[in-house]
């Protein structure tokens, strides 16, 4: 029900935001602040992906994309899913408790915002920049982890890059259900705008990340290692748009597994590198 798949998005860059928290308030490495970053991402991915199997069980049973998902299906029963979505988010809480306090205090809004994603397409087109907004907890919440306080802006500005870079791919994904959205009245910018627009505007979204991306590099100052990094990320997000077309979705599981997992992965690996060489 939970895959690792849709985990490595914000994973890498919740590592970025550890990194980056150390370097540029001169900490010590702390292993098991890092292990707590980790399982509280784990928690809260559980949490947020089990939620959204639970409420959307009837939606998914019939639609013939999601039918076979494990809730929709009977594989795993509805109570037992709402069980796994508690359990998963009292550790959450707990978790960030055992980081700091200002933690702890925001790990509610954290599941507010993870958890209140699940509702949003049945009221509003923007469920997307929702789901970014989620993924873009990572960063800033791995930075406050360590340091208990906002005292830059970089790690910001890269969470405002991975809410428009999610919510553009995300976009690129929902394509798939413009007819079914349409037919069900549930709302996505494909099913308000249609394929065309809606892959505009997924453009727009991921220029407005590159912005972000290269602002933050050039306030990082760091070496040419995060402008490779940046360079690989800015290239995939290009390619994923020669991928799929409004007349041609063949390749949208592609563009939106492999390509932006190798683009969340590559870019922090560089950019943690950039902070120590």
């Amino acid at each position: 029900m939970v895959k690792f798949a849709h985990s490595i998005f914000a994973m890498p860059f919740a590592f970025f935001g550890f990194f980056l928290a150390i370097k540029l308030n001169n900490l010590d490495f702390d292993y098991f602040k890092l292990l707590y970053i980790v399982l509280a991402m784990v928690f809260a991915r559980n949490a947020a992906m089990g939620f959204n199997r639970y409420l959307d069980r009837d939606i998914d049973k019939i639609n013939d994309r999601t039918k076979s998902r494990e809730v929709a299906s009977g594989i795993i029963s509805s109570r037992n899913a709402l069980i796994f979505v508690i359990i998963n988010s009292l550790l959450f809480m707990a978790t960030a408790w055992m980081i700091n306090l200002l933690a702890f205090y925001l790990s509610p809004v954290a599941l507010t915002v993870v958890l209140g994603y699940s509702f949003t397409k049945r009221f509003t087109a923007l469920c997307h920049l929702v789901l970014g907004l989620g993924l873009a907890l990572a960063p800033i919440g791995a930075y406050i982890s360590v340091t208990g306080v906002f005292n830059n802006i970089i790690p910001i500005l890269i969470s405002f890059a991975v809410l428009f870079w999610t919510a553009g791919f995300d976009i690129i994904y929902a394509l798939q259900d413009e007819e079914f959205d349409k037919e069900h009245q549930l709302h996505s910018i494909p099913s308000l705008l249609g394929k065309q627009k809606a892959l505009q505007l997924s453009s727009v979204l991921h220029i407005i990340t590159t912005i972000l991306i290269l602002t933050a590099g050039y306030l990082l100052q760091t070496g040419y290692l995060f402008w490779i990094g940046a360079g690989i990320f800015i290239a995939l997000l290009i390619n994923q748009h020669r991928l799929v077309s409004a007349t041609d979705l063949s390749k949208v599981n592609l563009a939106f597994f492999t390509t932006n997992g190798i683009a969340s992965l590559l870019f922090a690996v560089f950019g943690i590198l950039s902070l120590y060489f």
